[in-house]
Order: structure tokens, then C-alpha cells, then sequence
């Protein structure tokens, strides 16, 4: 009688199931906890930014950061807030021409100004709608925190407000002496008269100020003030003339 083969032994395969699972570690679930953060964080920035923004392109702003400490330092501010509709149009045109003349045609940027600012190692290149974002939102003095914030913020204005809106805010809220802020509080002070009453003459000696409101008057010029009033008068009606008024006028 032949022998009958044993049987061969199948290999067991090695399940799945045996290996075992490594859990993460705990620097590994640290950084899944801090891009978590770091999201939300985020989202919880641009969101708190976009509402207090739109806020704004709907209701005046009551105050500022700048206008408080200016308050408790002064003990108290000069400022009426005046619609575009009752400020003089030759006083929105004096501003533009002083502060941003191309402000119709960027998008809160300047590029042009801040490369030719940058190559001739001054400052200056901040448009309006840059300091509307200052002195609203952020603070003042110079900081590369505070012009990296501001230049993300301002296209933002710039998408959410109109051209008109960027501007009322701006001369409702610039200082034009110490404690007087917004242009109808200053046309006050300065003339006695209301900003939709400006001259081109008045208006333009306000322009002027604006850069250093502390050390200039619009009632009393200086030589300098009164030749930068000249240059401004001049402005603006170059840029009424060229169309660089459309955005705010219409």
C-alpha cells in the first residue's frame, strides 16, 4: 500500500489586525491643536475686520482711538459730523488735490507714490483712504506693524465703501488744530463759517494744514502755507477739470 502524502502547512498570513496601530504623538497632536487655533484665530480676525468695516459704511463713527486720548489730554474735542451733501465740493476737491490727487484712479494704494517715496527715502505716500484706515481703526505713530496691518486693511474699505463714503469719513475725521477735528468743526474755528460754505480760498488753506495740523493755521498762514494754498486751489481744479473728481462728486 503506497504512503499517503501529509498534508503540507499553509503559511498563516499575518493579519492586518495584528499590527499594531501607532497613536500620534503628543507633539504631533500639539501641532494639529495649533493649526486649529491658528484657523480659527484667523477666521475669527478677517470676521471681527469685515463686520466693524461694513459697520461703519453704514453708521458714523463716533469716536476714534486718537480723538479719545486727544480728549483726555485736551479735556475734550471739537467735532460735528457733517454728510458729504452739506461739505462744499470745492473742500472735497481741496483735499484731494492735497493728500491723494490720484485718488479716484487707485485702489487704496498708491503704488506709483509709495515706489517713488521709497526711492527718494521720504515718507508721504499714504493715500486717503490709508488714513482713514488709521485713524479709525489702528493706531497712530510709525511702526512697520501698524503699515502692514493698514495696507491689508485699506483694499478692504476700498471693496465695502464707495469712493464717497472713504472721503466723508476722512473729513469728518481728520484733525485740522489741536482738539478740533472733522472739517465743519474746523471751518468753524478757523472762519466762522459752515463747511458747505468754504471758499475755494478757505478751503484750500484747510488742505494745506493737513499734514501738520499743530503747526499751521489756515486763519493766520505762513508764507509756506500760503503758496501750498496757492498750489492747491490750483489742483483742484485740474482734477475737476480731468475728471479725477468723478468718483466722489457723482
Amino acid at each position: 500500500m503506497a504512503d499517503t502524502p501529509k498534508p503540507t502547512k499553509r503559511r498563516a498570513r499575518k493579519s492586518t489586525r495584528d499590527t499594531a496601530t501607532t497613536k500620534p504623538g503628543l507633539w504631533h497632536r500639539a501641532l494639529r491643536a495649533m493649526r486649529r487655533v491658528l484657523v480659527w484665530g484667523g477666521a475669527g480676525i478677517v470676521g471681527f475686520v469685515l463686520v466693524w468695516t461694513l459697520l461703519y459704511a453704514l453708521i458714523n463713527p463716533p469716536t476714534n482711538a486718537y480723538m479719545l486720548s486727544e480728549g483726555r489730554r485736551l479735556g475734550g474735542v471739537q467735532q460735528d459730523w457733517v454728510p458729504m451733501d452739506r461739505i462744499a465740493p470745492v473742500m472735497a476737491r481741496s483735499a484731494v488735490a492735497a493728500e491723494d490727487a490720484n485718488f479716484c484712479l487707485h485702489w487704496g494704494l498708491d503704488v506709483n507714490a509709495i515706489r517713488d517715496a521709497m526711492e527718494n527715502g521720504r515718507g508721504g505716500a499714504s493715500t486717503i483712504s490709508q488714513q482713514v484706515v488709521k485713524n479709525l481703526f489702528l493706531w497712530h505713530g510709525r511702526s512697520w506693524a501698524r503699515k502692514s496691518i493698514e495696507a491689508v486693511w485699506t483694499p478692504v474699505i476700498e471693496v465695502l465703501w464707495s469712493k464717497r463714503r472713504i472721503l466723508e469719513i476722512y473729513l469728518n475725521v481728520a484733525e485740522f488744530d489741536a482738539g478740533v477735528f472733522g472739517v465743519q468743526a474746523a471751518a468753524r474755528h478757523y472762519f466762522g463759517v459752515d463747511a458747505a460754505d468754504l471758499t475755494a480760498t478757505q478751503a484750500a488753506r484747510l488742505a494745506a494744514i493737513l499734514p501738520a495740523p499743530k503747526e499751521r493755521s489756515a486763519s493766520n498762514p505762513s508764507s509756506f502755507t500760503r503758496n501750498r494754498t496757492a498750489q492747491i486751489i490750483q489742483g483742484a481744479d485740474t482734477i475737476a477739470a480731468d475728471g479725477r473728481a468723478e468718483c466722489f462728486e457723482r
